[in-house]
């Protein structure tokens, strides 16, 4: 599975996240000062620092982990381009704040000065598993030495080096990022009916670079079944826009798109042809598939 073709196309915010991490993690590495991020029982109860928590927050303590973390961000903006740049921030915040309670709350029973987190958005990553072992269907399966995988395998992996890149400063974090992701998928408070105000997304993408988007959408709408081949038969009534008959062939972009959030080839053509060449209808159009 592989992040496409497009780039950070319609995820301003992961965008920006990867540049703050890339960013504090090279600045205070070239400085010789990445040893004095992470979150300890002092920091947090008896001496906290504002500038601290909130680089802390972006900043990886080794290139090893700046890569591994920046490679899953940057596989995990399918999230975004799926719920939008509103509910993906409302997703951001949850996961790191609550991630940080709970490792907050494992200090204070540890009580142990030497105890550490480590930095870096492990919360925003190991929340992000949780929708991708859910959410992301499998598309190609092999074997290597009698082993079987899947082209998930691949991201597992990266994030099983991850979460042992610090062993128990790195271990910590990951599980309260699993915590919290779960707690997000569970719903707590209605939370995924949240989002921000519109203009946050907005800010985020005058700030992105320019990028090739998706032609827009005629106005007529009707209810289409889906056609995508590994949910044929089944019935999905929803508000898209009604297939052309001079429809638009898809952009290869586009379909690389699809299949780079696990979906097949033919699935992610034909939902685009339905969708009229619109990416986040198209994704919506296959999720929805999926999970009738």
């Amino acid at each position: 599975m592989n992040g496409g073709p497009s780039g950070f196309n319609n995820a301003p915010l992961t965008r920006a996240i990867i540049i703050a991490s890339a960013l504090f993690t090279v600045f205070f590495g070239l400085q010789g000062r990445s040893n004095k991020l992470g979150f300890s029982y002092l920091d947090v109860f008896q001496k906290p620092q504002l500038w601290k928590f909130i680089v802390s927050t972006y900043a990886f303590t080794s290139t090893p982990e700046m890569m591994f973390g920046l490679y899953l961000l940057y596989y995990f903006r399918v999230f975004e381009r799926q719920i939008g740049s509103n509910k993906y921030s409302v997703f951001t915040l949850f996961s790191l704040t609550v991630s940080f309670f709970l490792g907050s709350v494992m200090l204070a029973l540890l009580k142990d000065p030497s105890a550490l987190i480590t930095a870096g958005p492990y919360g925003l990553i190991f929340s992000s598993f949780v929708p991708f072992f859910f959410d992301i269907p499998v598309s190609t399966r092999f074997r290597v030495f009698g082993f079987h995988f899947s082209d998930k395998s691949f991201i597992y992996l990266a994030g099983l080096q991850l979460f042992l890149s610090s062993w128990k400063r790195s271990i910590l974090p990951g599980i309260c990022g699993i915590i919290a992701g779960s707690l997000y998928r569970m719903n707590i408070f209605y939370i995924r009916r949240a989002k921000l105000p519109e203009f946050i997304a907005s800010l985020f993408s005058r700030l992105s670079w320019p990028s090739t988007g998706s032609p827009p959408s005629a106005t007529g709408i009707r209810s289409v079944p889906n056609t995508s081949a590994p949910y044929a038969g089944r019935q999905v009534e929803r508000n898209y826009p009604a297939p052309l008959v001079n429809s638009v062939e898809p952009t290869e972009d586009s379909i690389q798109m699809l299949v780079s959030m696990g979906f097949d080839q033919d699935s992610a053509r034909q939902a685009l042809v339905q969708a009229r060449n619109d990416v986040n209808v198209a994704t919506n159009i296959l999720l929805e598939a999926q999970s009738h």
